[in-house]
Parts: C-alpha cells; sequence; structure tokens
C-alpha cells in the first residue's frame, strides 16, 4: 500500500523521499509539470532511456477514461443533467485534471518499472 501512496504522491521510488517534479504546472496558465532528470535525494534517474514515458501516454488515458466516465454517471444519472450539459461538464473536469493525469500518469509509470536493490 506504500507504494500506492508513494506514487500519488510524486515520491522517488528508489528512496522515498525525493520529489519526481520540481513543479506542479498550471493548466490555467498553460504550464506542463517539469520532472526533475534524476531524484536530489538519492541521484535515481527517473528517465531510463529515450521515449521511456511514451507508455506514460497510455496510463494518462486510462486515467482520463476513467474519469470521464464517472463524471458522465455522477452528473447524468445522479445529478440528471442534459447531455449537452453533462459533456460540457466532462469537457471542463477533463482539462482541469490534465496536469494532475500527466503527472500521476508519469509516476505510475516509474512505479511500474522500478527493480528494488535489496
Amino acid at each position: 500500500m506504500s507504494k500506492v501512496v508513494d506514487a500519488l504522491s510524486c515520491k522517488c521510488p528508489n528512496c522515498k523521499r525525493g520529489k519526481i517534479f520540481k513543479k506542479g504546472g498550471n493548466i490555467l496558465m498553460f504550464n506542463i509539470p517539469k520532472m526533475n532528470p534524476t531524484c536530489q535525494e538519492c541521484g535515481f534517474k527517473f528517465e531510463k532511456e529515450t521515449g521511456f514515458f511514451f507508455g506514460a501516454m497510455f496510463v494518462s488515458y486510462t486515467l482520463a477514461a476513467a474519469q470521464m466516465i464517472a463524471s458522465l454517471f455522477l452528473f447524468w444519472y445522479m445529478v440528471d443533467l442534459s447531455p449537452l450539459r453533462v459533456f460540457a461538464v466532462i469537457i471542463v473536469i477533463a482539462l482541469l485534471l490534465s496536469t494532475f493525469n500527466y503527472k500521476l500518469s508519469r509516476s505510475i509509470w516509474i512505479y511500474l518499472f522500478y527493480k528494488s536493490n535489496n
């Protein structure tokens, strides 16, 4: 369970202290979160090879799809909004959560391929 918490908090998989991202990013300011190339605490290299984070795109897609389906269910069936309003709400939610999905998908991807030295 601690790996899940560490991945969600974007901590280094090696030392659990360093941060994967140096800047959080802000969708309203059109800023993408900036990654540290290595952990400041232990020197762990986050990008193993060129194109390593290509697979994180699929994790991000899965996160966004799950959020959209949950929003559809909540706002159409529970709140009973019209289809056009539900569509608008889903688009707004997807935009607001895009930087969160970007960070979380890369963190999950790093944790998927991390092998402990112990």
